[in-house]
């Protein structure tokens, strides 16, 4: 990764890395455009997921992705969330090779992930994700 004046920034990634609630909060509302929130992510990566994967240069939390599984063979990759300042150098790429090494290791047989049209080109051509059909029901 490098700054805008080209100087070399190291990224540092950690399955099940340390983080607080705020650092998440901040950058998931960077990376999907909403507000802060005020979200309980320590509580619900424990309860809820087999690991996440953080991402930090030399400024703090610039990745972060959580990964649900239902306890066997399926796991989930959700809330990718890259900060601006590190986009297009290969920290969400790396993120889910993290995740994927981490997932098989656990036994997972399928590593799944839902995405909006346009972002095709991240998780099929970039992170070799393949193409399936899903369905979705608006609950609310």
């Amino acid at each position: 990764m490098t700054t805008t004046d080209g100087a070399p920034v190291h990224v540092t990634y950690a399955w099940r890395g340390t983080f607080t609630d705020d650092e998440v909060n901040a950058l998931h509302a960077e990376a999907f455009g909403h507000a802060p929130a005020d979200d309980d992510w320590t509580d619900q990566v424990a309860r809820l997921s087999l690991g996440w994967v953080t991402a930090r240069d030399d400024r703090g939390l610039v990745g972060f992705v959580n990964v649900p599984w239902d306890g066997r063979t399926h796991a989930f990759v959700v809330d990718t969330s890259v900060a601006r300042r590190a986009r297009r150098q290969g920290v969400g790429r790396r993120l889910l090779d993290v995740v994927r090494e981490h997932a098989a290791a656990a036994g997972c047989e399928w590593l799944h992930v839902d995405f909006e049209d346009g972002l095709d080109t991240f998780y099929v051509d970039a992170c070799g994700f393949t193409p399936t059909r899903a369905g979705l029901v608006r609950l609310r």
